[in-house]
């Protein structure tokens, strides 16, 4: 098991995994689980979590999630990437913002695993609903699938990223339109980003893992 240039993640041949820091064998999505020593590692498929998908794909910053202290996360779904986000920030608060009650159910037990998740149910195009309770964070990540998916990230971005902050972005490109060309609206969207106040870091599509999807990386300015 081979240490990354992101900090928490290693590699096995082609396979990336993260430390577990749930209980022992806890398994999210029915992922491998390998005992390395002491240490429990939890294989991360790209195939079902875009963020171990953008560091297969590469060229992006080693300081994704580097020194977080405290992380907004927007569509937590079922929890797949956030429980390795937790494994990867054990000591930082994550508050996961999910507006399905039927994906709320398991991401509330998955929090009941692990410590340091917290979820919140409430409709992330609404941060001034749970802004209060978050505070200012060090990263924000986003995954949803939302027309205005971009406009989501800057009003989240503007209400609690702090100076300096990182974004990672999940655009998925057939959410906004299926007429017009993935270059046009990657386009589009990098400049409602800038507009915000946002630096685009990196662009990075995600293919074959996740179709028309772009990971955009930010950091404030």
């Amino acid at each position: 098991m081979e240490p990354t240039t992101w900090d928490g993640v290693f590699r096995d041949g082609r396979d990336l995994y993260t430390a577990n820091h749930g209980p022992p064998g806890d398994r999210v999505y029915g992922e491998k689980i390998r005992t390395v020593g002491t240490v429990e590692y939890r294989q991360w498929d790209p195939f079902r979590s875009k963020l171990a998908a953008l560091c297969q794909r590469g060229g992006v910053p080693s300081d994704l999630w580097s020194g977080a202290r405290k992380v907004l996360y927007l569509g937590g779904a079922h929890g797949t990437t956030v429980s390795h986000l937790a494994d990867l920030l054990p000591d930082a608060p994550i508050f996961v913002i999910e507006k399905s009650p039927t994906s709320f159910a398991p991401l509330l037990a998955l929090a009941r695993r692990r410590s340091n998740l917290l979820p919140i149910l409430a409709d992330a195009q609404l941060p001034e609903r749970y802004r209060a309770d978050v505070g200012l964070v060090d990263l924000v990540y986003q995954d949803v699938a939302q027309r205005n998916q971009a406009a989501i990230f800057v009003e989240n971005t503007r209400a609690t990223l702090s100076r300096r902050g990182r974004g990672i972005f999940m655009l998925k490109v057939r959410s906004v339109t299926q007429r017009r060309s993935t270059a046009a609206i990657v386009q589009e969207a990098r400049a409602e980003l800038e507009r915000g106040g946002l630096e685009v870091r990196a662009e990075v599509g995600l293919s074959p893992f996740a179709r028309d999807h772009v990971a955009l990386v930010t950091r404030a300015r």
